[in-house]
């Protein structure tokens, strides 16, 4: 009976060699699987977090152009960051924006070069002041102007010029942006405010084609400008440019008035190409 207690002490507390084997093989086994499935998660996880949070601080660029021969700079800056992947390509979210400060210091000679008139017959305009404010997600143009209309008559065999209406008038036009149909522009959509002006003139300026005419070229020419700022070629490196749309556009109040334009849309480009903009990107940081 000692023998047999003895025995069955032994066999619990050493257990069997198949038993052994086994537990020994389980020991040996498990570290080398979560070694395994560690350097797997270690190996899977930048990418994935990379795929998840990519995005591209495109730095400011100063776009100059004249008016008047007086030189004018809008400076833009962009924000690319994936969102998506569509079978082979990869979807990013673009927001870019424009600093339109400089561009309202000179409004009065913006709206100048394409509003002020001198005819010895026909129209004569001044425009005196000239002022573009935020209005989210629109902007507001106040343009104070002399508007004068002349005609011309032959008295005694000779040509002279009689003014059949002028005076002072200030015009408000509420400007709603907008994307061209190319998806790659901005557009403007003009709506003209209240008219100020006294009588003859003022029935002019609301109910004749002067106002229209008025209306357009200041849409016109606060357009010309901005689109140059807000040029998709001007603003991002030439591997994201040729693939970006624009879908929504906005104005926004930068703080004291200042306005900046916004345009949101989308880059979808490959893999190569995404390597490309961050190489590009990086070659514009350093070399500002």
């Amino acid at each position: 009976m000692g023998r047999i207690l003895e025995s069955a002490s032994v066999l619990g507390s050493t257990g069997s060699p198949g038993l052994r084997r086994s537990h020994s093989t389980r020991r040996n086994f498990l570290p080398h699987a979560c070694a395994v499935l560690i350097a797997i998660l270690v190996t899977a996880s930048p990418a994935l977090s990379a795929d998840a949070h990519l995005s591209f601080k495109i730095p400011p660029v100063k776009i100059p152009f004249k008016v008047k021969d007086q030189a004018v700079t809008i400076t833009a800056w962009a924000m690319i960051s994936m969102v998506a992947k569509d079978r082979d390509l990869d979807v990013f979210k673009l927001e870019l924006s424009a600093d339109l400060a400089d561009l309202q210091q000179n409004m009065t000679s913006l709206l100048s070069s394409q509003l002020d008139k001198d005819e010895h017959c026909g129209e004569r305009t001044t425009v005196e002041r000239a002022t573009l404010m935020p209005a989210d997600p629109a902007s507001l143009a106040t343009v104070h102007l002399h508007y004068e209309r002349w005609a011309c008559v032959k008295a005694f065999g000779k040509q002279q010029a009689r003014r059949l209406v002028g005076g002072n008038a200030v015009i408000p036009v509420k400007l709603t942006p907008g994307v061209g149909e190319n998806h790659t522009e901005l557009r403007l959509a003009p709506e003209v405010g209240a008219i100020e002006a006294d009588g003859p003139l003022g029935e002019l300026l609301r109910s004749g084609t002067v106002g229209e005419m008025i209306r357009e070229k200041i849409r016109t020419a606060i357009l010309s400008a901005m689109q140059k700022g807000t040029n998709l070629s001007a603003t991002l490196p030439p591997a994201a440019r040729e693939y970006a749309t624009i879908e929504n556009a906005a104005f926004e109040d930068a703080g004291s008035g200042r306005l900046m334009v916004v345009l949101a849309g989308q880059v979808r480009i490959t893999q190569e190409q995404v390597q490309m903009l961050s190489k590009q990107v990086k070659e514009r940081i350093a070399r500002q």
